[in-house]
């Protein structure tokens, strides 16, 4: 199972929001880059970078900070964030982003995923994010009018492998990971899950690594190793079933 910690940006700071509430933001740092290397010098393999801005935009908004984070470390990153058209794709991954994360147009343009599967295969995952097991999108603005499972089931379909899923009512809260909703989407979808929003504790990595059989393939760690309830590196011990 993956670790993936996260670099969510915001006006080139990396900042988190609680539950996607651009209005209830905390600074960590002013320098995304600086962060990149903290998480990989404590053993980090893989990056989740946001562009929140991007997000709300609909187009990618911190490219330059981007960049600074992929040449500030030697480890793969994936970024999200307003990518919802194909050229915005062709550019990110011409940077050096190891995979695209598509958000919001998975709900209302399934056919780009399909293409951009077709050309980029595995360096494409769809992140899905969710209340109540129903999808939002535009930054978590708007209500997608769609259930979780049968998006994951369409996205499969398009030739997704793997699924970000963030249950957006936990994001940010430090309430405890959704370990039930993330490994029955697993199971019910037959795509790898990458479990979102909530983690707090060691207790959240245990939890998801005993329903890795499931299809749970990763979690993306935010708030929990900028507050300290979550050391980094005993995370990656516990996802490798090493403590």
């Amino acid at each position: 199972m993956v670790i993936y910690p996260a670099i969510d940006i915001r006006g080139g700071k990396c900042v988190r929001l609680l539950k996607g509430d651009f209005a209830q933001e905390t600074v960590f740092s002013e320098n995304p880059a600086d962060m990149a290397k903290k998480w990989q010098a404590q053993g980090g393999q893989f990056l989740h970078l946001v562009d929140l801005d991007g997000a709300r935009a609909g187009h990618s908004e911190n490219l330059e900070t981007v960049r600074a984070i992929l040449a500030a470390v030697d480890i793969p990153v994936e970024l999200g964030g307003g990518i919802r058209t194909m050229e915005n794709i062709d550019a990110v991954l011409a940077m050096g982003v190891r995979r695209v994360i598509l958000g919001s147009v998975a709900v209302r343009d399934p056919e780009l995923v399909r293409q951009a599967c077709a050309k980029y295969g595995d360096r494409i995952v769809v992140g899905i994010d969710a209340k109540d097991g129903i999808v939002a999108v535009d930054g978590w603005g708007v209500s997608g009018h769609v259930q979780v499972i049968p998006l994951a089931k369409k996205m499969k379909e398009a030739g997704v492998g793997t699924i970000i899923y963030t249950d957006i009512s936990r994001d940010g809260t430090l309430a405890g990971v959704n370990v039930e909703a993330t490994a029955e989407l697993a199971r019910e979808s037959g795509v790898a899950i990458v479990a979102s929003g909530g983690v707090k504790s060691i207790d959240d990595i245990r939890a998801l690594k005993a329903h890795e059989a499931d299809g749970i393939e990763g979690v993306i760690v935010g708030k929990s190793i900028y507050m300290g309830t979550l050391d980094l590196s005993e995370a990656l011990a516990a996802a490798a079933g090493e403590a």
